[in-house]
């Protein structure tokens, strides 16, 4: 007797084996979501690092280029006309002031330029003023020092009536003080502008002998 031939049932076919066309179309939706994202997370990342960054450079600007300091002004000698100084009494006589020269400097530590209009100088003997100057604005190049010279008129007259002048003058010195004032701005890449006033006060010993 013939054995009969088993018949083995095909195997099923899963209908989830092939994913629909809507199952791709979701898959590569997220796909395309996480890449997104993923994209979005590294702008996001790059952003924040340029920001930080900018702000650290700003922050190094600041207490760097962007510090304006103020000049530094110096009164260096006062040089007087001997002639007139030999002969007090006659000028004190007549109407002409007594003329002083200050050589002063300027400092200038800034990385820019600063400018400065008319310097004013006032000269004091004996607690009362007895003078003053005016110079011309300028300019004081970024970290460097300018020299100037400084005309000063003293009243002869205000001079002489101040306690304790024949004294020193006897002994051929003179002491005085002076107060100067210069009103600039500095002005950094056309950023930062800020308004700079220095001022100096100084006491100088005048010798009638050499005239300094």
């Amino acid at each position: 007797m013939a054995e009969k031939d088993q018949v083995r049932p095909l195997a099923s076919i899963s209908p989830n084996r092939f994913p629909t066309e809507e199952q791709q179309h979701h898959h590569h939706h997220h796909h395309h979501n996480l890449h997104r994202k993923k994209s979005y997370a590294k702008c996001c990342g790059c952003i924040t690092a340029i920001i930080l960054l900018i702000a650290v450079t700003f922050l190094i600007l600041a207490f760097t280029v962007f510090d304006v300091k103020g000049p530094i002004i110096k009164m260096i000698s006062v040089t007087g006309d001997p002639r007139q100084l030999a002969n007090l009494a006659a000028v004190v006589a007549g109407s002409s002031n007594l003329t002083l020269i200050a050589d002063m400097s300027v400092k200038n530590p800034n990385v820019a330029s600063f400018r400065f209009g008319n310097t004013t100088t006032a000269v004091y003997y004996g607690g009362a003023e007895v003078g003053e100057g005016r110079n011309p604005g300028g300019i004081a190049r970024a970290r460097r020092t300018m020299r100037m010279n400084l005309t000063v008129d003293v009243s002869p007259a205000k001079l002489v009536a101040a306690p304790g002048f024949l004294a020193e003058y006897g002994e051929k010195s003179l002491t005085m003080k002076s107060f100067t004032k210069i009103d600039g701005r500095v002005k950094i890449l056309n950023m930062v502008k800020k308004k700079v006033v220095v001022r100096l006060n100084c006491t100088v010993t005048y010798n009638l002998s050499s005239n300094e």
